[in-house]
């Protein structure tokens, strides 16, 4: 056998023990499987996102019988939640060629645990934890997590939801956790983009002007805050996944209708798919700016004005100063009809 064909059957032979390495070793590792059985629900389907972008836009995860499976091709890890059918919220920490187990009762979702991982098995204690923890000690509790794992991605997925994305932020703390997080992984991107938004992420407060912001409409316009120039204006945060927030829209259509431009409007979709968004706000014959760009949580507008729910809502006077937030629909529909009848008298 000649030196040319030796060296080939070498490499011949080398190849396929890659191959049977690859084999034993399973074809599926890049791929992260979900699945689980809850009791108290038999056919339905939950949705799921990424803030972190391990998904673009929604999916979905049908259920038949309590259980469900999914499974997402990724490269690296990455945060998803699941949004059951009562619109609550239970993030997930998925990582390449890893699988979890969801197991519970739907009925008693904060109960649910999470099998699989150590990321998701640190949070499920964390979370039982919280579910016994007054309202006034969950920060501590969650910073002290923070702290205690600050290479963990559950510790991202937690400061931005307890102490950003929530109705009294903390930007302080914030800013003193991302700094400590960003020390123990120095090239992660949301830490990075997260430092550089917290610098700005002051607006929506009571009684504090709304800030200067731009963005791109689903129409391709552009929106600022000067497109806010009624005698009483809202920007309003909603999602088709959320019944109460398409209720707030549908009142603030029948207000928008009554007050016509004395009442300015600018809406947020969260939705993941900004088609579907465009395609809704036809329909319903929405006429003012609504920004969606399927970035969900991380929309930039709803960071910049510091807004962190579905539904929520700023309240704006003709000043531009914020003079509610947060509302629920019926609230706000009550406070928009008085004022507007004071301004009527006023002006008689």
């Amino acid at each position: 056998m000649s030196m040319k064909t030796k060296g080939l059957c070498l490499r011949y032979w080398a190849f396929m023990a890659v191959g049977l390495l690859l084999a034993a070793c399973g074809g599926d590792s890049g791929k992260f499987r979900l699945e689980g059985r809850l009791r108290s629900i038999n056919q339905g389907e939950f949705w799921v996102y990424s803030p972190d972008g391990g998904l673009s836009g929604f999916d979905t995860i049908a259920v038949r019988d309590g259980r469900f499976s999914y499974e997402l091709e990724l490269r690296e890890p990455a945060t998803l939640v699941v949004v059951f059918p009562n619109y609550s919220e239970q993030p997930v920490f998925a990582e390449p060629g890893e699988r979890v187990h969801i197991k519970g009762d739907a009925s008693h979702l904060k109960e649910m645990t999470i099998e699989g991982t150590d990321d998701n098995e640190l949070f499920t204690k964390l979370r039982m934890e919280l579910n016994q923890a007054a309202p006034k000690d969950v920060p501590k509790l969650v910073g002290g997590f923070i702290r205690e794992h600050p290479k963990s991605l559950v510790s991202i997925y937690l400061l931005k939801r307890y102490f950003v994305l929530t109705e009294r932020p903390d930007y302080r703390e914030a800013r003193k956790l991302t700094k400590l997080l960003l020390g123990a992984n120095p090239e992660n991107g949301q830490l990075i983009m997260l430092q550089k938004r917290l610098e700005t992420l002051q607006g929506g407060a009571l009684k504090s002007k709304l800030p200067s912001f731009s963005a791109t409409d689903v129409a391709g316009r552009k929106v600022t805050e000067k497109d806010l120039k009624g005698v009483l204006n809202v920007v309003s945060v909603w999602a088709s996944w959320s019944y109460s927030s398409t209720d707030q829209q549908r009142r603030l259509l029948t207000l928008k209708k009554k007050y016509g431009d004395k009442l300015g409007v600018v809406s947020i979709c969260l939705d993941g798919r900004p088609a579907d968004c465009k395609q809704r706000v036809e329909r319903d014959s929405v006429k003012w700016s609504t920004v969606c760009d399927g970035r969900v949580w991380e929309t930039p507008l709803l960071l910049k004005l510091g807004l962190a729910d579905v539904p929520s809502n700023l309240v704006v006077d003709q000043q531009g100063k914020v003079i509610e937030r947060d509302l629920q629909p019926q609230q706000l529909e009550e406070l928009i009809n008085k004022k507007m009848e004071k301004d009527n008298m006023s002006t008689k």
